[in-house]
């Protein structure tokens, strides 16, 4: 992530038509050009006359929220959340063949969620109730468990104390010039580029904060 003011759009880890056919070329640059690119300048101007919040990292304006100066609040959730969510989703796919080696998560999911075809069930229904805009996650709670949980907007597990492995972008944006108002078809081309090395990568260091 960002390391904090001000903040940048990072280039994708990958080309843009690099998920093709699932995710569309179109897309990904109007996604990551434009839509990733707004919040980025929205949250540099919001922190512009806030020098005392400028050496604030991505993560500590977003879970110290409630704490900040009331006339930014909203703008930090909504903006600081955009930052990090894009940047967690884009993160969160790839064209690479090591993409399904999911190491220590594998057994974490047979475990919570007895099966990954209960697993793939029960995330697709949460990425489906999402009303309106928002996210669904794969996260590890503070005991240690994985949970799909879903967000509005552009809330943030972090926000809850959760740490984020796996998430996926329901706004329209995401997939409408592809798969018009079908989520669901989204949904399954997106499971073809999930990245679950990265996420494997992801839950084995939430859950060493965990331990310690």
């Amino acid at each position: 992530m960002n390391e904090h003011y001000p903040f940048v759009n990072p280039p994708l880890p990958y080309a843009y038509d690099a998920l093709e056919p699932f995710i569309d070329t179109k897309t990904m640059h109007l996604h990551h050009d434009r839509h990733l690119q707004t919040y980025v300048d929205n949250l540099n101007n919001t922190l512009q006359d806030y020098p005392e919040l400028q050496s604030w990292s991505l993560e500590e304006l977003i879970y110290n929220a409630d704490r900040l100066p009331e006339a930014i609040q909203q703008s930090i959730r909504n903006n600081g959340g955009g930052v990090y969510n894009h940047i967690f989703y884009f993160n969160g796919m790839t064209d690479s063949e090591t993409r399904s080696q999911a190491g220590m998560l594998y057994p974490a999911i047979m475990k919570d969620f007895g099966s990954t075809e209960q697993f793939y069930d029960e995330f697709t229904k949460k990425a489906l109730s999402v009303f309106g805009s928002g996210y669904a996650w794969l996260v590890v709670d503070e005991d240690g468990n994985l949970k799909i949980i879903t967000s509005a907007n552009q809330d943030t597990p972090i926000a809850q104390n959760l740490c984020p492995i796996l998430a996926i972008d329901v706004w329209e944006h995401a997939y409408y010039l592809k798969h018009y108002n079908k989520r669901a078809d989204y949904i399954n081309d997106w499971y073809n580029v999930v990245n679950w090395e990265h996420a494997a990568e992801l839950y084995e260091e939430c859950a060493g904060m965990i331990l310690v």
